[in-house]
């Protein structure tokens, strides 16, 4: 007899959650970096764009001065797409400046095994040699399988290593939130 599961969705993150966390997030990234001069914003595609124009646009509310913001495709510098048998869908990236002796705070939604941060190292690589790079991640759920951890967490998650968490937010799903979708028998 086959079992049927359903998926239990479990809401950890509400619209306002978001909100306060990326506000939190801007704060850290101008405390950390006093002046916003030669620093950049760059999203992960696709739901770090979104991220990193929120917290640029944060930045600018209490600083007064906007900072650049761009847009980063892993997709061809993925570690699995041989061994998955992958075929990327490969989407425009968009860096707005020369990123060389820049300080660049990379934006993504999630933070899980550490791969996709690892791509996306070798991918800003190519565009030149920043003078440093941060992490600011909305969501870390640990399950770490290479040495990364981000400079700026919006809320830590434990969760098991079979569980989803899921990013929606408003430019590209019609709404905010963060979910755990966990399979119930």
């Amino acid at each position: 007899m086959l079992s049927s599961a359903i998926m239990a969705e479990h809401v950890i993150l509400s619209p306002e959650d978001i909100r306060r966390s990326l506000s939190r997030i801007a704060h850290e990234i101008v405390e950390t970096n006093p002046t916003l001069n030669d620093l950049v914003l760059v999203g992960m595609r696709t739901r770090g764009v979104p991220l990193a124009a929120r917290l640029a646009q944060r930045i600018a509310d209490f600083e007064g001065r906007g900072v650049p913001v761009g847009a980063l495709d892993i997709g061809l510098y993925r570690d699995d797409i041989s061994y998955l048998d992958l075929k990327p869908q490969l989407k425009p990236t968009e860096i707005p400046t020369d990123i060389a002796g820049k300080r660049v705070v990379l934006v993504d939604d999630v933070l899980f095994t550490g791969r996709s941060i690892r791509a996306a190292l070798d991918a800003l690589i190519d565009f030149g040699r920043p003078q440093f790079i941060q992490l600011a991640v909305l969501v870390d759920r640990g399950h770490r399988e290479l040495p990364i951890r981000a400079d700026y967490v919006g809320k830590n998650i434990p969760t098991a290593r079979q569980e989803d968490v899921q990013v929606f937010l408003e430019e590209t799903d019609g709404r905010d939130a963060v979910v755990v979708l966990s399979t119930e028998p």
